[in-house]
């Protein structure tokens, strides 16, 4: 099965929440650790995310995932909100979006009224490698800096390849955040 790609960045508040929307759909997520959604740090990604590509919340379907959702709207106006039911995210005792099946993931972004993107390499593994990204005492070192400066977080190589083409960052971006790094 082919999944949609999501253009906008999914809010999440866990790593399980990741995992079950990854089942469902190809998106950029941003995990909010539940209630330290309230950092100015995780606010700001939101936020940056939100004017680069648009933001869809999706919390669990309960008191704190209600919270947490009111938390991110008041800081970032404007986010979409993705709602599942308490019925599609409860297993046994538990609810949450990690219980729900791909499909009811991807029913509720469809209503959130999504948008499909278009697969972009900008960016690839050889810049990655030519810009001392991938491997190396440095590269780790260099992808926390370059991720700080373009607001896209720090990430693995090949994640962080992802990142620089799904939030649109610019050659120019990218190339004027590496100068500054060099020297």
């Amino acid at each position: 099965m082919h999944k949609k790609k999501v253009k906008e960045v999914i809010v999440v508040e866990g790593r399980d929440d990741i995992s079950a929307v990854k089942r469902a759909v190809d998106a950029e997520l941003i995990e909010v650790n539940g209630f330290a959604v309230r950092k100015k740090a995780t606010l700001e990604k939101i936020k940056f995310a939100h004017e680069k590509n648009g933001v869809i919340v999706l919390t669990d379907p309960d008191y704190a995932g209600e919270k947490i959702r009111k938390t991110i709207e008041d800081y970032v106006p404007g986010v979409k909100h993705a709602y599942i039911s308490r019925e599609e995210g409860t297993k046994v005792d538990n609810i949450g979006v990690e219980n729900a099946s791909p499909e009811a993931i991807l029913a509720a972004l469809e209503k959130s009224k999504y948008k499909l993107t278009e697969a972009r390499d900008e960016f690839s593994i050889d810049d990655m490698t030519s810009f001392g990204l991938t491997w190396g005492n440095d590269a780790k070192r260099r992808r926390q800096e370059l991720g700080s400066m373009l607001k896209i977080g720090y990430a693995n190589a090949k994640q962080f390849l992802r990142k620089l083409n799904h939030f649109g960052i610019t050659r120019d971006e990218f190339l004027r955040s590496m100068e500054k790094i060099e020297g």
